[in-house]
């Protein structure tokens, strides 16, 4: 027993001095695994961010350069990533920045400018002469020809008229402009008469004194009659007792200008009607208003040699027939069975916008047919008292043109007008 104490004592000493000389050594391995971690950690937030850089820098050199584009296989994982946050952070589409330029001439366009002074300086009528000039060049030319092909320009002052388009357009404006300024053409005046027959009977008689013309608005008839013989039909239509005549018997329009001739009136009416509660009468009537009349607006132009006229003629009619009535309950608590009437108006209308070109030696007559009256006249309150329905008053409206010179004559023709087949551009 004693022997084995001695053994076992230097045994026991001999392990706990190992185990204490091999602590030291644990802590130090344990020290540098978790050191080695935190490094490890830091060396991969290192590479993310140096490949970040990388990508920034990848992104940076494609935006300034154009390099040669790789295949899909070619393409590493980091390029793709690269790439679709350039997509998703890509800006919006910006216009494009307004840059200075020139007018193009690849069809040949040509500046040149009028001299409208010779027009203008005589007409005192409007402020704004130029206009006419700039409405008859767009009718000659047509409208889609400055909007549409060619690059055009087309201004207009007191002064002058600018216009930039091709040759071929230029001709039409030149000859356009010197039936403006035509030093002839400030002799040249157009007696307008609107006059309404409430019978069309009358052509019965002046039948083989008017030589027709072809008019495309439906419904409307024109004719050529000789001086004379419109004279002598004007005195027999003014013996009828239906004659009436809408216009200043002297009414003159000056070659190139417009003219309106216009007659209209208010009515009211009872449109609708608004609740307003228990309050007598329970109810607040809304009044209407409608215009009713004519307005005839004619622009006649002689051309250059005074053999034809050119007119465009608007007439625009609006008539009341009658206002019908409609019965509404407006139950209140006095008075539950009571009730209003409301109108609605029942209105006819008549338009035309026409182009005429005939011989300057002979006067036209144009037939809007049997149309709304085109003065309105006030409805006779007894009729209203017979339980018949009456109908609205009509008439066969006529439109009388005729070219005059500063002698009070004719003007007389440089050379016979040729077939007066449109040539202009478009209808009007």
């Amino acid at each position: 027993m004693m022997s084995k104490a001695r053994w076992t004592l230097p045994l026991l000493l001999l392990v706990a001095a190992v185990a204490a000389a091999q602590a030291p050594r644990r802590a130090t391995n344990d020290r540098w695994r978790s050191g080695s971690g935190a490094a490890a950690e830091e060396a991969t937030t290192a590479v993310a961010a140096s490949e970040q850089a990388a990508a920034g820098e990848t992104a940076a050199a494609r935006r300034s350069a154009s390099p040669a584009p790789r295949t899909a296989r070619a393409r590493s994982v980091a390029d793709t990533r690269v790439a679709a946050a350039e997509e998703e952070a890509a800006p919006p589409a910006r216009r494009p920045a307004a840059r200075a330029g020139s007018l193009s001439n690849r069809d040949g366009q040509i500046w040149r400018e009028y001299d409208l002074r010779a027009y203008t300086s005589r007409v005192t009528e409007t402020s704004q002469p130029q206009q006419a000039v700039i409405d008859w060049v767009l009718r000659e030319t047509g409208y889609e020809s400055w909007h549409s092909g060619p690059m055009a320009l087309l201004h207009a002052d007191a002064d002058v008229l600018s216009c930039y388009h091709t040759p071929e357009v230029q001709n039409v404006v030149e000859g356009v402009v010197d039936r403006f300024i035509n030093p002839h053409a400030e002799d040249t005046t157009f007696a307008l008469r609107v006059i309404s027959i409430d019978n069309p009977n009358w052509r019965a008689r002046a039948q083989r004194m008017m030589v027709s013309l072809p008019v495309e608005t439906e419904g409307v008839q024109a004719w050529l009659l000789k001086n004379e013989d419109a004279a002598l039909l004007l005195a027999e239509l003014r013996k009828r007792t239906d004659y009436r005549e809408h216009s200043s018997p002297n009414l003159m329009v000056g070659n190139g200008q417009s003219t309106v001739v216009a007659a209209s009136r208010t009515r009211s009416y009872i449109r609708d009607v608004t609740l307003t509660g228990d309050t007598w009468p329970g109810f607040q009537p809304e009044i209407g208003q409608i215009d009713e009349g004519f307005s005839l607006e004619l622009n006649p132009l002689a051309s250059l040699d005074g053999a034809t006229v050119d007119a465009i003629l608007k007439c625009n009619i609006d008539q009341v027939e009658r206002l019908r009535p409609v019965v509404l309950e407006v139950p209140t608590t006095v008075a539950p069975r009571q009730r209003t009437k409301i109108e609605v108006p029942q209105v006819s209308h008549c338009r035309l916008h026409e182009r005429f070109r005939w011989p300057a030696d002979h006067v036209l007559l144009i037939g809007l047919g049997v149309v709304a009256t085109p003065v309105p006249t006030d409805p006779n309150p007894l009729l209203n008292l017979i339980p018949v329905q009456m109908e609205a008053p009509r008439a066969d409206l006529l439109v009388m043109i005729e070219a005059r010179t500063a002698t009070g004559g004719t003007p007389a023709l440089t050379r016979q007008p040729e077939d007066a087949a449109t040539e202009y551009q478009g209808r009007y």
